[in-house]
């Protein structure tokens, strides 16, 4: 079954099939998450089988909402079906619009509303193989320092999260 995302063509907001988005490059609805405990950031090995960006480091989660669901609904879905993640208090702390390329001839140009949510250090997590092969939490400074010497490692969408809206993502003491 195709999953269908928002996207923008012409001008209107329709149901796209999510690939058919990606190689068109259109402007479409997206969500990412970022799940923070202890001062550190839970991030995500993308899984081999994705058909994008497979084995790269991202945010907690990043996915695009189906058509009329709700941006915090789809966060909090997301988060279930890719980390087993439930019942975090997600706060909206903005959106943003980026464009990458990445690779295969795809292109990610998304509106992001993104979400923040502190976790307790002891969050239980249950990695879905499908999506996602590993995890590690990372504080700031390290995920800097491994953006800086191996940017090769990330999703382009992190890399661009870090560098121009890291302050509205995770300012205002959000870390502590």
């Amino acid at each position: 079954m195709a999953i269908m995302v928002p996207a923008w063509v012409d001008g209107t907001l329709q149901p796209v099939e999510k690939l058919a988005a990606h190689e068109r490059g259109l402007r479409h609805k997206a969500i990412s998450a970022f799940v923070i405990a202890e001062g550190k950031l839970l991030l995500q090995q993308r899984a081999l089988g994705k058909y994008h960006t497979p084995g790269l480091w991202a945010n907690t989660c990043c996915t695009h909402p189906q058509w009329d669901e709700p941006p915090q609904a789809c966060a909090a879905r997301r988060l279930d079906e890719e980390l087993g993640i439930t019942g975090l208090d997600l706060q909206h702390r903005g959106q943003v619009e980026y464009r990458a390329d990445v690779g295969g001839g795809l292109i990610e140009h998304e509106v992001v509303e993104v979400f923040l949510a502190h976790a307790a250090p002891d969050l239980s997590i249950t990695e879905n193989r499908d999506e996602v092969m590993a995890t590690c939490w990372i504080s700031l400074s390290d995920l800097h320092t491994n953006l800086a010497q191996n940017p090769e490692d990330f999703t382009p969408w992190l890399r661009i999260y870090m560098a121009e809206h890291e302050g509205l993502i995770l300012g205002d003491g959000a870390m502590e």
